[in-house]
């Protein structure tokens, strides 16, 4: 029983746990960057993922992707250089309440090690949100970062809910 134990830590701490958010990004489009002759193309790919406690809100976010061998067969380290972009889509409804950096997204970047979060946070004085994307190793993290901002704007006669009331603690 202690070994299972010990393993579910083990295998929490290299990554390899359920991602924070259950819902697979939409794939919009990809350009290719480095072209090989024999196997995938290195590609800069762009996703639109939407915020799942705050409904109108919708992030796209493009990050690189490795070809050649190891990228097909998953093994490749892809780069932490990623780019994020959050808009108000709709009226923003808040399904629940929410803490400052909590996890919106993530997904693994590496084998074991690596990966990508986006994470959200409230400006209560502005009534903006906040969204982050940046990625993380199990030993060593990257300074590598994005930030995107969303004002909470009326749609249409609805006044726009203030973040702070949804902010837990």
């Amino acid at each position: 029983m202690a070994a299972a134990g010990a393993m579910a830590v083990g295998l929490m701490a290299a990554g390899l746990c359920v991602p924070a958010s259950a819902q697979e990004p939409d794939r919009i489009f990809d350009k290719s960057t480095v072209w090989r002759p024999l196997t995938p193309n290195d590609k800069l790919v762009v996703y639109g993922i939407d915020d799942p406690i705050v409904g109108g809100v919708a992030c796209h976010y493009t990050q690189p992707e490795k070809g050649g061998i190891k990228g097909t067969l998953g093994l490749a380290e892809d780069v932490s250089d990623i780019s994020l972009a959050c808009r108000q889509v709709g009226p923003v409804q808040f399904k629940g309440k929410f803490g400052q950096g909590e996890v919106v997204f993530s997904e693994r970047r590496s084998l074991i090690f690596k990966s990508m979060q986006i994470v959200r946070g409230c400006d209560a004085k502005r009534n903006t949100l906040i969204y982050m994307v940046y990625s993380d190793r199990v030993i060593q993290g990257s300074p590598k970062n994005s930030t995107s901002t969303v004002p909470l704007m009326p749609w249409g006669t609805e006044a726009p809910p203030k973040c702070a009331d949804f902010l837990k603690g």
